[in-house]
C-alpha cells in the first residue's frame, strides 16, 4: 500500500507533496482509498462533505469504531502525515482478519478531507463540517490562491457542493474515533517508545496581518519618505519569536504575499499569516495579542494601516480519559503525550469519543520531505493500532 500511494501528489523536484483538496493529485488518493475498500470487500461511501468511509459491517448499527486520517498535505509536505494514519487502518483491519477477530460493532476507515487547508486555509474542513464547526455559508466563501471558491473545486472534482453541512446523524453512528498519527516532535524518540499516547491538543489558530503601505520606486525613494510595509512585518516577525520565547509557546509567520512584488518596487500591501499555539488558551492570548500590539506600535511609527483578521481557531483538547484510559491498559500504559498539532480527531471530541496513538518520529520534523518513521516503528504502530481495535470491536 505505501509503495502504490507514495508516487501520488510528490514533486520531481523537492521530493515533498502537493495533496491540495480537490485538485488532481488528491483524486487520485481518493482513488487510491476506494481502491483499498473495494479490494477488502468494504462498503464503500463519500459522506455529504467528501469524507471517504469503507466500512466492515452495517454503517446504519450504530457504536461503530472508526479509525483513519486523512491523505491531503502541506506544500512540500512529508509522505507520513496522515498517509501512515489511512495505510495502518487498512492494514490493522488485514491483521485482525488473519486474528480471525469476532466484531461485535461495526468497524470503518475514514479519509477526511481537506484536513491540512493548504489551499482554501481552514484546517480540518471536512471534519469541522460534519461537526457543525464550519457553517455552509463560510464554507462557500472560502477561496484558493487563484481565487477559485471552494464549490466551484469541489465541483470541478465531482462533488456536490449544495450538500456540504452537519452530519449529525452519521456522527451519531459513531461509539469510538481512533486516529493513529506519526509524531510531530521528538518525545517518543528521547523515551525510547514506538507507540505513545495522546493527552491533549494545545489550542491553536491562524490570524492574518495586513500591512498596508504605498508603493514607490525602490531606486529613487529616499529612505525617510517611505511608508514600507515590510519592515513593519519584519518587526512583527520578530516580535513573534520573542513572545512567543517569553511564554513557552509557538508563534510562526510561515506565509506570506507581497504586492505589487517587484524586485524594484516597495510594496504597497504585505500580507503575512501568523500561525500560533500554546498549552492553554490563556497562554495563546496573550501572546497573539503582544504581537499584534507590537505590529500596530511599528506601524504607527512608520505611517502602516494594519488590519488583523482571526482566520481559524481551534480551543484546547482534552481526549476522553475513560477511552484513552481503557486504550492505555490495552497497550501495556504506553507514554501519554500533548501535542501542538491539530487533526480531525481534535474536531470530532466534541461531539465523538476520540483518541490518538503517535508513531516515534526520530528526527521530529513533519510538514517537510524530510518527515520519517521506521518500518519497525511502523509496524509497531499497526500492531498498537490492531489491538485496540481489537479490543474495542469485540462482542
Amino acid at each position: 500500500m505505501w509503495r502504490d500511494l507514495a508516487p501520488l501528489g510528490r514533486d520531481s523536484v523537492t521530493g515533498g507533496y502537493r495533496r491540495y483538496a480537490w485538485t488532481a493529485a488528491d483524486t487520485d488518493c481518493r482513488a487510491w482509498f476506494q481502491a483499498q475498500a473495494e479490494t477488502r470487500g468494504l462498503t464503500y461511501e463519500v459522506d455529504r462533505n467528501g469524507n471517504q468511509w469503507a466500512w466492515l459491517g452495517d454503517p446504519l448499527a450504530g457504536d461503530a469504531v472508526v479509525t483513519g486520517s486523512h491523505l491531503d498535505s502541506v506544500p512540500d509536505g512529508g509522505a507520513f502525515d496522515g498517509p501512515l494514519g489511512v495505510v495502518s487502518s487498512f492494514a490493522a483491519l488485514d491483521e485482525l482478519r488473519r486474528r480471525g477477530t469476532r466484531f461485535g460493532r461495526p468497524l470503518a476507515i475514514a479519509n477526511f478531507g481537506d484536513e491540512e487547508g493548504a489551499r482554501f486555509g481552514v484546517a480540518c474542513v471536512g471534519s469541522r463540517l460534519a461537526a457543525g464547526q464550519l457553517t455552509p455559508a463560510r464554507a462557500h466563501e472560502l477561496h484558493d490562491g487563484d481565487g477559485i471558491p471552494l464549490p466551484k473545486a469541489m465541483e470541478a472534482a465531482g462533488h456536490d457542493p449544495s450538500a456540504i453541512g452537519p452530519d449529525p446523524e452519521r456522527l451519531a453512528r459513531i461509539g469510538a474515533f481512533v486516529e493513529l498519527h506519526v509524531e510531530q516532535g521528538r518525545a517518543l524518540d528521547l523515551s525510547g517508545d514506538p507507540v505513545g499516547i495522546a493527552s491533549a491538543i494545545w489550542p491553536h489558530g491562524r490570524w492574518r496581518f495586513d500591512f498596508h503601505g504605498e508603493a514607490n520606486h525602490a531606486g529613487t525613494t529616499r529612505l525617510a519618505d517611505r511608508r514600507d510595509p515590510m519592515l513593519t512585518f519584519a518587526e512583527t516577525v520578530l516580535a513573534a519569536r520573542r513572545e512567543a520565547a517569553l511564554a513557552g509557546a509557538l508563534a510562526t509567520f510561515g506565509k506570506v504575499s507581497v504586492e505589487p512584488n517587484g524586485v524594484n518596487a516597495i510594496p504597497s500591501l504585505v500580507r503575512g499569516w501568523l500561525d500560533s499555539r500554546a498549552a492553554d488558551e490563556a497562554t495563546l492570548d496573550a501572546v497573539v495579542t503582544a504581537v499584534e500590539n507590537a505590529a500596530r506600535a511599528d506601524a504607527d511609527r512608520a505611517g502602516i494601516d494594519l488590519r488583523v483578521v482571526r482566520e481559524s481557531f481551534s480551543p484546547i483538547v482534552e481526549f476522553g480519559h475513560a477511552l484513552r484510559d481503557e486504550i492505555g491498559g490495552i497497550l501495556g500504559r504506553p507514554p501519554v503525550l500533548g501535542t501542538g498539532a491539530g487533526h480531525d480527531a481534535g474536531v470530532l471530541s466534541g461531539t465523538v469519543p476520540t483518541a490518538m496513538l503517535f508513531v516515534r518520529n526520530p528526527t521530529g520534523v513533519s510538514h517537510s520531505p524530510a518527515e520519517s518513521a521506521t518500518e519497525d516503528d511502523c509496524v509497531a504502530g499497526v500492531r498498537a493500532l490492531a489491538d485496540v481495535l481489537e479490543g474495542l470491536v469485540r462482542p
